[in-house]
């Protein structure tokens, strides 16, 4: 096992033992792409969603224009409905082409995703055995050997199954010719000498084929075919259906931006890696509408701005990348797109996984409302009759500049966050295992979440040093009193302080206040930072407003 693959392993454990993270109906077996979040889980997440929230919106200041950006601009949240009328998807292009490939293999009976499948050219000496009185034969044989294995694991994977399909003993890996490098599955033309995932010969996968990855579901008791609806893939089309609403209920003028956070649904043919693709997940989405002219602008402002926010939230710098698309990956109505990307433990080192993509999406969106489903040259798609294929809803999405006297289609920039991989992000970042001396001078081993305070699920951990002499009442006083302050926090009075001290380190707790002997003397207690284990004596009167300050500072 590598040394990330270990890692990941212990942030997993780590999330279940200490109640961040569950899987789904986990005591029926669970539920494949499916995760519940813990008390602990639910916190942090409720955290990363309300400093997206304060920082995208809440705090914004429409009248200042802020650092990097061309111009002031407006800030306002929007919450739709997760099932809209299914001539939204068709007019936005889901219908027809939110898809990916898959394959089925017909001897292990099992679905993979077509471009998660990698492997390499093996050729070897292949023995097969006699029939009836026949003596067994040897000959040459070059295949295909393929894994879905994640990250560094692929290599032994891909060893591991060539020796079985050669029958080959471990002691003789050095007779297998690799012909390649790795590679993915849809790099080949031909898959008849192909060896599946997990499968014992060659030839066993299907063509791909187009799997839609909205789910349906069904409105009104009658269940026809006029009734079928689907969950949401995705926030953003609420967002550009309520343009129109937005702007004629809320007098705001462009630049400007919708913003929502919200449950999505695609029902993924291969969830995996955690929470990091999932069949349900969570959204923080802005769409921003500017004037044509001034696009290229904001959308670099957008890419700075969203990867600055996770960089002041605690994410090394050296652990994020912004890539910009190539021509080849950019959707046809793209004017370009970047991604925001980490570098997950789960993954190969140089690896990166995507956090949030920042998107020019032109007017395309708007237009495929008013217009109807428009094609690669942003025309209205018309079927064989000469009629749109899909109608849009005929309603005038255009904006009109009272001061420039024109109308026009506003252009869009997009920055699509996932709250679940925001999450997850932070969760391994924070993730730290060092050694500390025990309260007798003894190093042990310390495992810490080192949370930016913002995100932290407990702010502050309360400690009465032994249970009298008026300590317990003390400390349950300071408790209460941060809980009416708004402030998440705990109250631990079992074990030894040095044990309490690591159980909150272990969850990410920033502060800890330890009322002792003193306490009862000069009305001081001890606080403890996390980070930098120092302690300090702070007025017994002012530890709610010490730790409030500490958490704006």
């Amino acid at each position: 096992m590598s040394q990330s693959e270990n890692l990941m392993d212990q942030i997993v454990a780590l999330c279940k033992r200490r109640g961040f993270l569950f899987q789904s109906s986990e005591i029926y077996g669970g539920v494949n792409g499916f995760w519940d979040y813990g008390p602990l889980g639910v916190e942090l997440k409720r955290n990363v969603r309300e400093a997206w929230w304060q920082d995208m919106i809440g705090a914004h200041d429409e009248i200042t224009c802020p650092d990097g950006a061309p111009s002031a601009y407006s800030m306002v949240g929007l919450e739709s409905s997760i099932i809209m009328h299914p001539q939204v998807w068709k007019c936005s292009g889901h219908y027809d082409l939110f898809h990916d490939f898959m394959v089925d293999c017909t001897e292990s009976k099992k679905r993979y995703r077509f471009d998660h499948v990698r492997g390499r050219w093996a050729e070897a000496e292949k023995k097969t055995k006699g029939e009836g009185d026949q003596p067994a034969t040897s000959e040459k044989v070059k295949v295909f050997i393929t894994s879905v294995a994640p990250g560094e694991e692929v290599e032994q994977e891909l060893v591991d199954k060539a020796l079985k399909f050669f029958g080959l003993k471990a002691k003789y890996k050095d007779q297998i010719d690799w012909q390649s490098e790795l590679i993915p599955l849809e790099k080949l033309d031909d898959l008849s000498q192909v060896v599946a995932p997990d499968a014992n010969r060659v030839g066993t996968l299907t063509e791909p084929r187009e799997f839609n990855l909205m789910f349906k579901t069904t409105l009104g008791a009658l269940g026809g075919a006029e009734d079928a609806a689907f969950l949401r893939p995705e926030t953003a089309q609420g967002m550009f259906v309520n343009f129109k609403n937005v702007v004629d209920s809320s007098r705001v003028k462009l630049p400007f931006g919708i913003c929502q956070i919200g449950k999505s649904f695609r029902n993924e043919i291969t969830p995996r890696n955690f929470t990091f693709r999932s069949r349900e997940f969570e959204q923080m989405e802005i769409e921003f509408f500017c004037r044509p002219d001034e696009s290229a602008n904001w959308y670099q402002y957008w890419r700075n701005r969203r990867f600055q926010w996770y960089t002041d939230l605690g994410i090394a710098s050296d652990k994020l990348q912004l890539r910009e698309h190539h021509k080849e990956e950019l959707a046809h109505y793209s004017v370009g797109t970047a991604d925001i990307e980490y570098a997950f433990p789960f993954l190969s080192p140089g690896d990166y996984g995507e956090l949030e993509g920042v998107a020019h999406r032109g007017d395309f969106d708007l237009r495929s409302h008013m217009e109807g489903k428009l094609d690669g040259d942003l025309k209205v798609q018309l079927d064989e009759n000469g009629q749109p294929k899909h109608r849009g809803s005929g309603k005038d999405l255009s904006y009109f500049d009272d001061q420039a006297r024109e109308r026009f289609v506003p252009n869009v920039i997009e920055p699509s966050a996932g709250a679940d991989r925001a999450t997850l992000a932070f969760l391994c970042e924070a993730y730290h295992v060092d050694e500390q001396p025990d309260e007798k001078g003894k190093m042990q081993t310390r495992t810490v979440l080192r949370f930016h305070p913002r995100l932290a699920p407990i702010k502050a951990a309360v400690f009465p040093l032994i249970k009298k002499e008026g300590m317990p009442e003390t400390a349950a006083k300071i408790y209460r009193d941060l809980k009416k302050a708004g402030l998440t926090a705990a109250y631990d009075q079992q074990g030894a302080i040095g044990r309490r001290y690591r159980r909150q380190d272990e969850i990410g707790t920033p502060y800890c206040i330890t009322v002792d002997g003193q306490t009862a003397e000069d009305q001081t207690v001890t606080l403890r930072d996390r980070d930098s284990l120092e302690q300090t004596r702070i007025p017994l009167d002012r530890v709610t407003q010490e730790i409030q300050d500490r958490l704006r500072g």
